[in-house]
């Protein structure tokens, strides 16, 4: 290992030995610079990985709020400003029991390289609160979202921080925050993004994760010559950036044969299709059920408790969908001896690295989310580039220049991959890419 990087990791690893998924993040990004920082000993010489692997800003802060009953509840609710070189902080907001300082920190910054690597001008963050909305009515929700926003409206603006939804923050979130917001600053600014259509959303914002994902597993395909039609697909989730990726693997003729939720997978045998899909979509967005309802619509299916789709079937392709280190070694092992691949992230970090480095080991087709799921925070500023200019883009123009960024994304990731002696290492050309870029802004910039 690089004596510049073993230093800094050992550093990280002896002040904060607790936040295990920030470190995780923090190692594989950081052993995969080594050649870019042999080759240019100007990054050590001005610290750029300590300073780097330090957010400019957390913020931590209570949110009170009452429940149906009129009793008081309170929450932690956070932001993590990670870095703003290029651009301002822009990063979703999760609402889940499991947020702490750790996961948002490693959240916050993979979103600093997945930024960069969508070629817009936009820094990294993140945030939340260890607030569950299941199971919430309305009106908890919107009082929880109002105490929320109370706070940190403080922190953020259209050139200093604009937030977007994650896993518990979709539209009836986005627009109680959203509302808040304006009440508090008594503007309506370009300050939240996945806005609905209606006031200041942009179309295929909600699409965007999914889609971008399987355009970029397109483009990986298209190195071996190969393509999704007549391809097995396992897709772990059934929120948004599943249900959209299951919708466009349709499209081009790809069989999606699982999704799943936290309490376990479907496996449909004879695949999703644009009816079955509906109906998901009713069940999570609307009714807010369980995957498990699934098998009583559509009995030919299987339902496995407590089980994840990885190596339940054979597939071709797998797409993680649904959170982090949702597959380890053995899922990895299982999903190549079934016939494996491509395997391409949707999700934040949901291999593990000895899952990885399985992937490498049997030289499949691998994307890490950094590079692949881009296309949300990409469609994210395209969003703040429509209600900047006060124009609504088509949603064929807006589909096609999120098609053209994935296309980039893979485009500099191969290259720089090659350009530092790891040709088709995706993981190592997408945090070389994302990392030059924004390190290169810090040098300009100075110490500050």
């Amino acid at each position: 290992m690089n004596k510049y990087v073993a230093k800094v990791l050992e550093d990280l690893n002896a002040k904060q030995p607790w936040e295990k998924e920030f470190l995780q993040a923090a190692e594989e990004v950081l052993t995969s610079l080594e050649t870019v920082l042999d080759s240019n000993p100007i990054y050590e010489k001005n610290k750029i990985l300590e300073r780097m692997v330090v957010p400019e800003r957390v913020i931590l802060f209570q949110v009170p709020w009452a429940d149906d009953k009129g009793e008081i509840q309170v929450n932690q609710g956070y932001r993590v400003q990670f870095n703003s070189a290029i651009g301002p902080y822009k990063g979703g907001l999760r609402f889940h029991p499991s947020v702490n300082l750790s996961i948002l920190k490693f959240l916050g910054f993979e979103q600093v390289f997945k930024n960069s690597l969508t070629t817009l001008p936009m820094g990294g963050g993140k945030g939340g609160a260890n607030f569950d909305p299941k199971g919430k009515s309305d009106n908890e929700v919107r009082n929880f979202c109002n105490s929320f926003m109370r706070e940190l409206y403080r922190h953020i603006g259209p050139n200093t921080d604009v937030p977007a939804g994650d896993i518990g923050v979709g539209g009836r979130e986005i627009g109680y925050l959203f509302g808040q917001y304006k009440r508090c600053k008594n503007s309506y600014d370009s300050v939240l993004t996945g806005k609905a259509l209606e006031w200041g959303g942009s179309l295929i914002r909600p699409e965007a994760t999914g889609y971008g994902n399987v355009y970029f597993a397109q483009e990986m395909l298209a190195t071996k010559g190969d393509g999704f039609a007549g391809k097995t697909v396992l897709v772990s989730g059934s929120g948004n950036v599943a249900q959209y990726t299951v919708e466009k693997l349709i499209q081009l003729g790809a069989k999606p044969v699982s999704m799943s939720d936290s309490n376990g997978t479907v496996i449909d045998p004879d695949g999703f299709d644009a009816e079955k899909l509906a109906y998901v979509m009713e069940l999570k967005n609307v009714k807010r059920g369980r995957m498990s309802e699934y098998v009583k619509k559509y009995p030919t299916a299987k339902y496995y408790e407590g089980k994840k789709p990885w190596g339940l079937v054979k597939a071709e392709i797998a797409m993680p969908s649904a959170t982090q280190n949702e597959i380890n070694a053995d899922d990895a092992k299982a999903l190549i001896e079934n016939g494996c691949i491509c395997v391409s992230e949707g999700a934040n970090m949901p291999s593990t690295p000895e899952a990885i480095h399985a992937y490498q080991q049997a030289k499949i087709l691998y994307a890490p989310g950094k590079a692949s799921n881009a296309g949300g925070v990409a469609t994210s500023g395209l969003e703040m580039s429509q209600n900047a200019i006060r124009l609504s883009w088509t949603r064929e123009e807006v589909d096609q220049k999120l098609h053209g960024i994935m296309r980039s994304i893979h485009k500099n990731a191969l290259d720089a991959a090659a350009e530092f002696g790891t040709p088709g290492n995706y993981v190592n050309g997408a945090n070389i890419a994302g990392f030059q870029k924004v390190a290169d802004a810090m040098l300009w910039q100075g110490v500050y």
